[in-house]
């Protein structure tokens, strides 16, 4: 296992200049010429809690000089700096007060692998999506404004977050409102472009000195006043197509920005020089750097989308930690998901797989090898990928929309107005469904199926094992109307009796009962039944009998199975917040056939708060979904059941 201070030689590191650093007004201390050796000490810094704890390498890696000179040139004690997903902001976190924290990050009651306000006051905005930084950054300009005050606002945005459309919509706004704004657009292309030398940083350094800012203004002003409107148009169109040209800036010069770049962004003098210069442009400003993700890092240089985001591993070889596996490990939900995909495509040649830039994560890379022509990505552009599913079906497709629960709320509308309202067969595999671990509150699958069962015309499945995935997507891709699929990120280990593999056999769409029992019932969705089973074999040693149903189908639920447990207590499990979700449905049956009389039911999941990272685990055991709390609550509503006139 990898030691807290291992360098990428294997050696121990010291850090002599970051232990200096508490506050960011520190970084400032130190001459220019010493920022690189900085940066190493934090790139080791990165490295090593990286191997430890797991999560997002690569993107930190790339942007170490960006934030050095952010943090050098502007005030950031005052003027607030916005980093737009997060994933990239470890340094940033090294550079205000939190290296000696940093060990604990993404563990229980440590540092969030995210910008966090309520972490520290130089986080101006938290995050975990993506591409919001520009509209955040805006707001905090005209708020600026409002209240006099003169602080600069910069947001910090990668060339992925900027393929989504918010970023271009905030994009517009701030162009159309002037207020001084400084976007930074962390290009980070897999190696440094042509463009980007000598003679591009002399351009950028140019472009951004106050002689050339104050002759354009002067110029601009005196065409207007000599020349009179026409002739100034045409003037302004000269020299918007010459700069263009100079600086390849045209589209941000169209939106009302001012265009710096592009500028080697690991080049610290250079990057220090222009920010100085851009600190004194007025307006809305790009500025436009180039970095290489997983910077100074060879496995991650190589291979940043292998090291993106990680699990531990050994520094010096690169390599992952394994965990003890079993002699027949088990797949996770998204491997069954993606052998589904792969099998139904051969079957139809109508299936196409969609993903919002995240085909790996959801398993739809294994599909694209095979059928390269069938798997659409379309960039973090959740909104798009819904809509793009409606217009496929629309046509005679069948496309399978890949999304994690989180990232679907970005689709929402889209979901309801474009496909259930018009009844199109699109099917949603939801992907990190529940308690998703490490990761920040942002990520957390906690309110799909509340969101979703309130739509109407939509099935909802949640599968408990990957031989039910298997069968709702083949069973799914029959329907002629929407079909939702939510699941957990974990093993999809077979729950209850195997049965028979073949497809038909398992009839996804009605409950199952995986025990009887007739003192109580739990009611469970998702692969928190194994939790339950495990319950109710502990009850049954106290000598009560409990039976455990898998739901299955959460909308409809199935009203055979509810009218089977009526009148007896009854305990619902589900990775969901339980406003709105599988314990609201039975309670709202219930309501519906007028049974609340008598009726006593417990819904255990996700409270109406937000989960704090930690493992899944340790999440689960937060909320209440392990087995000995499943027990206790079951035990202590069949005790009112059998006393009803005892007070509690």
């Amino acid at each position: 296992m990898t030691k807290p201070n291992e360098s990428i030689s294997g050696a121990p590191f010291a850090t002599p200049m970051l232990d200096r650093i508490k506050r960011p007004a520190d970084v400032k201390s130190f001459p220019v010429e010493a920022l690189d050796d900085l940066a190493k000490e934090i790139r080791e810094t990165i490295i090593a809690t990286a191997a430890r704890n797991g999560g997002h390498l690569a993107p930190h890696l790339g942007v170490v000089e960006l934030a050095i000179a952010l943090h050098y040139v502007f005030d950031t004690e005052r003027d607030a700096l916005i980093w737009d997903v997060g994933h990239q902001s470890y340094a940033h976190k090294l550079l205000t007060g939190r290296a000696d924290r940093i060990a604990s990050v993404r563990t229980r009651g440590g540092l969030s692998g995210y910008p966090k306000m309520s972490e520290s006051p130089y986080d101006a905005f938290g995050v975990g999506h993506s591409s919001t930084s520009i509209s955040a950054g805006l707001g905090m300009a005209v708020a600026r404004d409002r209240l006099g005050q003169d602080h600069r606002v910069l947001a910090v945005i990668g060339d992925g977050a900027m393929t989504a459309g918010m970023a271009f919509e905030a994009l517009a706004h701030a162009g159309h409102l002037g207020s001084d704004l400084l976007v930074i657009l962390n290009d980070n292309m897999m190696s440094i472009s042509p463009n980007v030398g000598a003679l591009s940083a002399y351009f950028s350094r140019l472009i951004t000195g106050k002689h050339y800012a104050r002759a354009r203004e002067d110029i601009s002003t005196f065409v207007k006043q000599v020349l009179g409107p026409q002739l100034s148009k045409a003037a302004s169109h000269v020299e918007h197509s010459v700069k263009g040209f100079l600086t390849g800036g045209t589209l941000f010069e169209d939106l009302g920005f001012k265009y710096v770049g592009p500028v080697d962004g690991h080049d610290l003098p250079t990057l220090i020089e222009c920010f100085k210069n851009v600190r004194n442009i007025r307006g809305p400003v790009l500025f436009h750097c180039v970095t290489k993700k997983g910077k100074g890092y060879e496995y991650a240089e190589s291979d940043p989308l292998k090291y993106h985001g990680v699990r531990a591993f050994d520094i010096p070889t690169g390599r992952f930690v394994s965990s003890p596996t079993p002699a027949t490990p088990e797949p996770s939900f998204t491997d069954a998901f993606a052998e589904a995909m792969i099998d139904a495509a051969r079957r139809d040649a109508r299936v196409v797989g969609i993903t919002a830039a995240m085909p790996t994560g959801t398993g739809l890379s294994a599909f694209e090898m095979e059928f390269p022509d069938r798997m659409y990505d379309v960039g973090i552009c959740e909104q798009h990928a819904v809509t793009f599913a409606a217009g496929l079906a629309a046509r005679g497709l069948r496309p399978v929309c890949a999304i994690y629960s989180t990232f679907l709320q970005r689709g929402y509308d889209q979901f309801i107005h474009d496909v259930c309202l018009q009844g199109l067969p699109v099917v949603f595999a939801i992907d990190r469904a529940g308690a998703v671990g490490e990761d920040s509150p942002t990520q957390q699958g906690a309110f799909d199926l509340s969101f979703l069962r309130i739509i109407p015309g939509v099935t909802v499945l949640a599968p408990r094992d990957a031989l039910d995935l298997k069968a709702m997507l083949h069973w799914a891709l029959k329907q002629d109307g929407p079909v939702a699929i939510r699941y957990a990120r974990s093993a999809a280990t077979t729950i209850g009796a195997p049965g028979d593999e073949a497809e038909g056999l398992r009839d996804v769409t009605r409950a199952e009962f995986l025990r009887e029992g007739g003192d109580a019932a739990i009611v469970g969705v998702g692969p928190v039944l194994s939790e339950c089973l495990k319950a109710a074999e502990q009850l049954e040693a106290e000598g009560l009998s409990v039976a455990v149903i898998d739901a299955r189908i959460v909308k409809p639920l199935d009203e055979v199975m509810l009218r089977r447990i009526e009148g007896a207590p009854i305990v619902t499990a589900e990775e969901n917040t339980v406003l709105g979700g599988l314990g609201s449905a039975v309670l709202e049956h219930y309501r519906r056939e007028g049974k609340l009389h008598g009726l006593r039911l417990e819904s255990l999941g996700f409270p109406d708060a937000f989960i704090e990272h930690a493992t899944r685990d340790q999440q689960l055991e937060m909320i209440g979904l392990t087995a000995p709390h499943i027990a206790e609550a079951t035990r202590a509503l069949a005790a009112q059941a059998a006393h009803p006139d005892r007070v509690n």
